[in-house]
């Protein structure tokens, strides 16, 4: 069954999209791994550094974008999700076999919709309040999704909007570990912040039912080459490291490339545009450091099941 991963920060502009597209990029081509990118963001950045707007544009001309598998999913139109599925899933991203994308799209959900038919789950069933028939339905809608094609992938990597949507709650509730990049400022580090203290609060929501098995994998600093050395950048560095472990900071950091910025512009990753740019190099390294740390999580995961049942 596959990793399911989230990348978030609460803030915007932190190299969410392109450490996503780049290390699922890698996973695949270096790595030889079946991966997923489903684009959760409306802005569809992790899309459009993946394939043409005219693509797109016919991909939702087409309704084979995230939205009709999400308006499924929200109505509980069962009979329809594998067919939507099927149509959805754009293989072969970029020509790398195994890298396949769920297209994002500008209005992903109707929130009247999801309103509606709350509202009506509440009132069939009396047993419920509304704000209980909401948080089951925020902790399976990405869940139900995904059941679907777990088997199919090594790792679903799920490219959430800035902030804390319904779509970006519901990601977490699903995932197995959550990735939270970072520029090395304030503002950045004030994200990580304000998104610990949410999932905390999400886990505390969720306590009486099945736990929530979400844990951090690592942050990750990006744009981080102007600063590298500095005084001003070891102050960052040291604050994190007062409210973090060192397992939890991962040693790679994605420096500042206009050759990531000229990638997009290809509609492709920069591992692929460029792979011997500094950007696409430290990527590739941030991949085999992403790769280690799941294995040491893994590790640990067997290690609490064996002292568990010992």
């Amino acid at each position: 069954m596959a990793y399911i991963i989230a990348t978030t920060n609460m803030k915007g502009g932190v190299g969410k999209t392109t450490l996503t597209v780049n290390l699922a990029t890698c996973l695949a081509k270096n790595h030889g791994k079946r991966v997923l990118v489903v684009d959760l963001d409306t802005q569809i950045s992790a899309t459009l550094s993946m394939m043409s707007p005219a693509d797109f544009a016919k991909l939702r001309r087409d309704k084979r974008t995230l939205k009709q598998l999400v308006q499924a999913t929200i109505k509980s139109d069962g009979r329809r999700l594998n067919d939507i599925i099927i149509d959805t899933v754009y293989g072969f991203v970029c020509n790398i076999k195994g890298l396949d994308l769920w297209p994002g799209d500008i209005e992903l959900y109707d929130e009247f919709l999801v309103s509606e038919v709350l509202h009506e789950q509440a009132l069939y069933n009396s047993d419920c309040s509304f704000k209980e028939v909401w948080n089951r339905f925020e902790k399976i809608l990405i869940k139900t999704m995904l059941q679907p094609v777990k088997s199919s992938y090594d790792f679903i990597l799920l490219d959430c909007a800035p902030g804390y949507n319904l779509l970006t709650r519901s990601s977490l509730m699903a995932s197995d570990f959550y990735l939270l990049p970072a520029k090395p400022e304030p503002l950045s580090l004030l994200g990580v912040q304000l998104l610990e203290r949410r999932i905390s609060q999400l886990r505390d929501t969720h306590e009486y039912e099945t736990p929530v098995k979400l844990d951090m994998l690592g942050i990750i600093f990006t744009m981080s080459t102007s600063l590298l050395g500095g005084r001003y950048y070891k102050q960052v560095m040291q604050r994190v490291r007062e409210d973090y472990s060192e397992n939890k900071i991962f040693n790679t950091h994605i420096p500042t490339d206009i050759n990531v910025s000229k990638a997009v512009d290809r509609y492709m990753p920069v591992v692929i545009t460029d792979p011997k740019s500094s950007g696409a190099q430290a990527l590739t390294t941030f991949t085999k450091e992403f790769l280690q740390k799941i294995d040491q999580a893994t590790d640990q995961e067997r290690k609490n099941t064996k002292f568990r049942f010992a």
